[in-house]
């Protein structure tokens, strides 16, 4: 397999997934500022979209061995990238290059691939949740208070919001443990432990803990001696079923690719949208500040909006060459104002 950029800045941005919900969010957004590059497994089915643009529809099938060429002035992956196919391209040819689908572990991986090929443009590593916003907003709450010494973050998960397939990958990771940072004491837990009731956007919501990359990130990139991530839903049937399950280790035992339709179909079934909504509370040595972000066009757009921030920084020269994680940019006061350009209230309080 020898897929090949090569990095030219006269020409379009490559949106790797871009008439994906995500991708066509995030390619909207950026049209108004960059010729653009759409690629996916089905060119005939964003055709349409990729003319309403004036951008450019190729395929580029990440499951198919079939190599793939093309010239980009940057590459934002909306797609997952199993085997660091778009990942490896992007750096060997030293485009900046953004990813907001990763996983922790795949997180990690990408972060070792790309220092291993020792890259010369930017590489953003933006899949902390929303393409990056919880890192954007948490730096920001942490200039604030001086610090992060304790990061928590409550997400509200809209049943009935528009979401692809990957926006409930996260259903693959219930039965698995995975590593957390609390007082400074790294432990290992199991998904949907931990539970707690907070008030997100004025509704209480009981939340329990996932596995999201800047539980990771934070402790290495904010020196957080804790960091904690937790998910509920607007329905409460379906948190109390989702918590039983757990409790009964249904995830444990519905491991593996035969139960995925399973796991994905006890929440996945996207409507017309609805609003997105999380909360992100920052303690440091300056006290505590909350946030709480609401984007009423969906989880969808909020996540292409963080991916357009993340854009905006490769491009910008705001990310530095080498691994990044949203986080780390500079200005983080800065992008509390783009996200509220780009339609998200964001309301911070003492």
């Amino acid at each position: 397999m020898s897929d090949h950029l090569l990095f030219d800045i006269n020409a379009p941005v490559l949106i790797v997934g871009g008439y994906g919900t995500v991708g066509t969010e995030l390619a909207r957004l950026a049209s108004a500022q960059w010729p653009l590059l759409l690629t996916g497994r089905n060119p005939a089915r964003g055709s349409a979209f990729g003319g309403e643009l004036g951008a450019r529809v190729a395929q580029w099938d990440l499951t198919d061995a079939t190599d793939f060429h093309a010239e980009a002035r940057a590459v934002v992956s909306t797609v997952n990238d199993p085997d660091d196919r778009v990942l490896r391209a992007a750096v060997r040819a030293g485009i900046p290059y953004v990813d907001i689908t990763r996983w922790t572990t795949r997180l990690t991986r990408a972060a070792v691939v790309a220092a291993t090929l020792h890259p010369t443009a930017p590489v953003l590593l933006s899949s902390s949740w929303m393409g990056g916003v919880t890192g954007l907003v948490t730096a920001a709450l942490a200039e604030q208070v001086g610090g992060a010494n304790e990061v928590d973050i409550a997400i509200r998960y809209a049943l009935a919001d528009r979401a692809g397939v990957d926006s409930v990958e996260f259903m693959d990771r219930l039965g698995m443990e995975f590593e957390v940072i609390q007082n400074g004491v790294r432990r290992m837990t199991m998904p949907l432990r931990d539970s707690r009731q907070v008030r997100i956007g004025g509704a209480k919501t009981r939340v329990a803990r996932i596995d999201t990359p800047e539980q990771f990130t934070f402790p290495l990139t904010l020196g957080a001696a804790t960091a904690a991530t937790r998910i509920g839903f607007d329905s409460s049937a379906a948190s109390t079923a989702l918590l039983t399950a757990a409790k009964f280790g249904f995830f444990r035992r519905a491991r593996g690719d035969r139960w995925r339709p399973l796991r994905r179909s006890m929440l996945y079934s996207p409507g017309d949208g609805a609003t997105a909504a999380l909360r992100i509370d920052v303690t440091g040595p300056g006290g505590t500040r909350s946030a709480t972000v609401l984007d009423p066009a969906g989880q969808a757009h909020l996540t292409a909006v963080g991916a357009l921030i993340g854009l905006r920084r490769v491009l910008d020269g705001d990310a530095p060459a080498g691994v990044s994680f949203p986080e780390s940019a500079t200005r983080p006061q800065d992008r509390l104002t783009e996200l509220a350009h780009a339609g998200v209230d964001i309301e911070v309080t003492p």
